[in-house]
């Protein structure tokens, strides 16, 4: 029987493994970390009974997720909670704007704008899963689905601020740029579009769920199905050289980031691989902090708990100046936050009557300035008394991400900036090959990049059969 390595047992990791397994390998997985899954795992970071997620919380690239969609995801554990809306955006007037889970519905919400957000969305959403199939796949391939990447493309390559021209309202361009700040780039860079448009359809097509119990709920998924088909995987197994495991007539397949595979493999890789790993760059880096909570956050607009993420900005002018300061390496006065209140409607999260969130904001890549209180001060313009409700924070700044999560390097929930050479050609013309007979990358840092979606580890799996005539 054939054999393959794994190092990493992140989403793309196991979703590598799985592929792999099911395709008749005898698959071993080695995690540097006690607990498997990467940047997707839960923990009590604050207080006994308060389960937070240490990394991603909300998927809307989970459920929309080619791969994960075969799985069986209820026999193997893994559930899907939505809310109400998917996304709660609220404005200094007191009032909200959401990202709806319907295309009628978001229509209404945004007025003079809602035919245009809906004509913008409709292709993408009302055919997420042939969209989902090539827009998750490599870059350079035949689409199969030609004329909806085609329109997809054309508004995509814009930048964000092109995008926020189509529309006249205040409202849909503060939605936009709430969710185009997901992506960490300036919104004045091209590309910076592409992530508005795929989240905006998205939420009608799939939603934005939490995993119940906590994202620790996709790696269990995965692993289940990876043991269900022979393979094991070993936890606190830091894999720092290849020399350490038998590579020998075995694929091995590296959820690392470009950096760490040229520590681990450099002495097997050629020159000009090597090259391409060492002018790969890193984006801007994230700021988190874990909460437990007394109560729900008191919002001005007590709509926003209709929906599980919330977007702290105001308008989408502030937003693209704080995303703007980041990318030039400057700390923002007023952050962009990220925020999740899962335990809103999963009530598995937390004891009786009480609550987690954690929110995050964009610093420059490795900062240690402590953003605490610029990031409170932000939950506070939009819900007076939010400090009054919490009963313990972690903070973890890019340091401390890393610390836990090697993957997170400076901080960057991506694995590697997403400007426009690097989606494209991520981390290079390569992509999942890395030159080296049998050896391939399968992180964030290669196509489609960061999300848990498992179509990294996907991909790079399907490489790796191709080559092996599978």
């Amino acid at each position: 029987m054939m054999r393959a390595n794994v190092i990493g047992a992140g989403p793309n990791g196991l979703s590598a493994a799985v592929v792999l397994a099911a395709a008749g390998l005898q698959v071993e997985v080695f995690e540097a970390e006690q607990q498997p899954g990467g940047a997707a795992r839960t923990m009590e970071l604050t207080l006994p009974g308060f389960r937070n997620d240490f990394g991603s919380a909300v998927y809307p690239l989970g459920v929309g997720s080619p791969f994960f969609n075969t799985l069986p995801a209820a026999e193997l554990g893994l559930e899907w909670v939505h809310g109400e809306a998917c996304v709660a955006h609220p404005l200094d007037d007191g009032s909200a704007v959401f990202l709806e889970d319907t295309l009628e519905a978001q229509e209404w919400e945004l007025g003079a704008d809602g035919k245009a957000w809906v004509d913008l969305m409709r292709p993408a959403a009302e055919r997420w899963w042939d969209f989902a199939e090539d827009v998750l796949r490599p870059p350079l391939h035949v689409p199969k689905h030609p004329f909806l990447m085609a329109r997809f493309g054309l508004h995509a390559v814009q930048s964000a601020d092109a995008l926020a021209g189509r529309f006249k309202t205040d409202r849909a361009k503060a939605l936009l740029g709430g969710i185009v700040g997901h992506s960490l780039l300036s919104f004045d860079q091209l590309m910076s579009a592409a992530v508005g448009m795929m989240f905006g359809a998205s939420a009608p097509a799939v939603g934005w769920p939490v995993a119940k119990g906590g994202a620790q709920a996709i790696p269990n998924a995965l692993i289940r199905r990876l043991e269900q088909l022979g393979g094991v995987v070993h936890t606190g197994r830091r894999i720092d050289s290849l020399d350490e495991i038998d590579t020998r007539d075995a694929v091995t397949m590296c959820d690392v980031t470009a950096h760490q595979l040229l520590k681990i493999a450099g002495p097997r890789l050629s020159p000009i691989y090597r090259r391409t790993l060492e002018r790969f760059e890193y984006g801007p880096g994230a700021f988190k902090i874990d909460y437990a909570l007394s109560e729900p956050i008191p919002w001005k607009a007590a709509d926003c708990r209709r929906a599980m993420t919330v977007h702290l900005g105001g308008t989408y002018a502030e937003i693209a100046h704080s995303e703007y300061e980041v990318w030039k390496g400057r700390i923002a006065e007023r952050p962009y936050v990220l925020l999740t209140q899962p335990s809103l409607y999963d009530e598995t999260r937390a004891p009786a009557g009480k609550h987690t969130a954690w929110a995050y904001c964009h610093v420059p890549n490795g900062s240690k300035v402590d953003r605490t209180q610029a990031m409170e001060d932000q939950i506070e313009r939009f819900a007076p008394g939010f400090r009054d409700c919490v009963l313990a924070r972690r903070v973890s700044g890019p340091a401390e991400l890393e610390s836990m999560d090697a993957n997170l390097s400076g901080g960057d929930i991506n694995a590697g900036a997403f400007h426009m050479k690097q989606v494209l050609f991520r981390p290079g013309i390569r992509m999942y090959r890395t030159g080296t007979k049998g050896l391939y990358l399968c992180s964030a840092s290669t196509p489609p990049g960061g999300g848990v979606h498992g179509m990294c580890g996907y991909n790079a799996a399907q490489a790796a059969l191709r080559d092996l005539r599978l």
